[in-house]
């Protein structure tokens, strides 16, 4: 007797079929007139900060819940659905592209649509055209996925020579702070006008000057875990909060304002790896950096501040309490990504208003972009 062929296998390839005339067929958004709504936007991405990771890195700082920066000063907070276009789990690239363009794509492309491949105008596209300074600073290498997203359009996110490429070629980013990435070498920047910064003395010693852009490439390949700056080797690499604080202090000289993405990239990693104590350090060192962001912000009302994730890692599941400066007991289900939602928190211009509409990662770029 024959099996009957799974409901849900049905769904899934008819759904498939149907993405794929709607995509070839569906003209894209027309983001000609579109501008941001705020002077200034800065987004704030824990890769792979799932809820449990900002409790367990709570428990440890202070030996209670609720007490990072973020958790202590943002008055707005909700949480947002992850999912890429075909499957529940996403990756960073899918979720990194929807918080850039508004749009769901396959895991694996970069601010592309998914079946013609059409270029997704991003977020930070948009501020360039309107005259704003653009900016990403991650804690991976600048060709990493999360960054990538905002400023590049490939179908693979492993095709960082076609990555770097298009940076260089992109007259729209104004500054890029990250780990070493081999396809993107220092002279090639260089011959492409960029100022290229290699250590945290030039990081430092950098001023702003018109017209100018500039590439931080540090280390090489991802900057070392926040764990581990201690140790030998680390001098001359600047940790998240002294790329962010550069950035400000670069773009805060733009008379139309800026988009900045600052992304805790390792904290993803630590998770791939069920490490708990650098997850933990990543957490605690984003939390500081968002709150020298808060301190550059304060008293500003043409700005606007969100901290998320784009997606969790590793399963994480506190389960007890240990107290400050002590581990918390955990359990992790994965080595990889989950679909768990996570957490969104909001400060500063129409923080009420932003927070009750975003419920998915594609509403980060609808309530930051006006498109009318």
């Amino acid at each position: 007797m024959k099996k009957k062929a799974c409901p849900r296998l049905i769904l899934t390839v008819v759904s498939i079929f149907v993405l794929f005339i709607t995509s070839c067929r569906t003209s894209l958004p027309d983001y000609s007139n579109a501008a941001l709504k705020s002077r200034n936007t800065i987004l704030i991405i824990g890769d792979g900060m799932g809820p449990e990771q900002v409790k367990a890195a709570s428990l440890y700082l202070d030996g209670e819940e609720g007490q990072l920066s973020f958790e202590t000063d943002f008055p707005y907070r909700t949480t947002m659905t992850t999912h890429s276009l075909l499957v529940p789990i996403t990756d960073s690239a899918a979720s990194a592209t929807a918080m850039a363009t508004g749009q769901k794509v396959r895991n694996g492309q970069l601010s592309v649509s998914a079946f013609s491949g059409r270029y997704l105008k991003t977020i930070l596209e948009i501020a360039a055209d309107e005259g704003k300074m653009t900016g990403l600073v991650t804690t991976a290498h600048v060709a990493h996925a999360t960054p990538a997203a905002f400023a590049v359009h490939v179908y693979n996110r492993n095709h960082y020579d076609e990555i770097a490429r298009q940076y260089l070629a992109n007259p729209r980013v104004d500054l890029l702070f990250g780990g070493a990435n081999d396809n993107l070498p220092a002279q090639d920047a260089a011959e492409a006008g960029y100022t290229v910064l290699t250590d945290t003395a030039a990081l430092s010693a950098l001023a702003y000057g018109e017209g100018e852009k500039y590439l931080g490439s540090f280390g090489d390949g991802h900057l070392p875990y926040e764990y581990d700056y201690d140790y030998e080797g680390t001098d001359d690499l600047p940790k998240l909060s002294e790329m962010a604080l550069k950035a400000l202090e670069i773009l805060e000289n733009a008379p139309g304002g800026f988009f900045l993405m600052i992304e805790a990239g390792r904290i993803d990693h630590a998770g791939h790896a069920n490490d708990l104590a650098r997850n933990i350090y990543e957490t605690l060192e984003l939390s500081n950096t968002v709150e020298q962001v808060l301190t550059w912000a304060a008293g500003r009302e043409d700005t606007v501040i969100i901290v998320t994730a784009d997606h969790e890692t590793g399963g994480l599941r506190v389960r007890e309490n240990n107290g400050a400066g002590s581990l918390p007991t955990v359990r992790w289900r994965t080595s990889g990504h989950t679909d768990a939602d996570v957490p969104v928190y909001v400060w500063g211009d129409r923080a009420g208003e932003i927070s009750a509409r975003i419920e998915d990662n594609t509403d980060i770029f609808k309530v930051l972009v006006q498109t009318e």
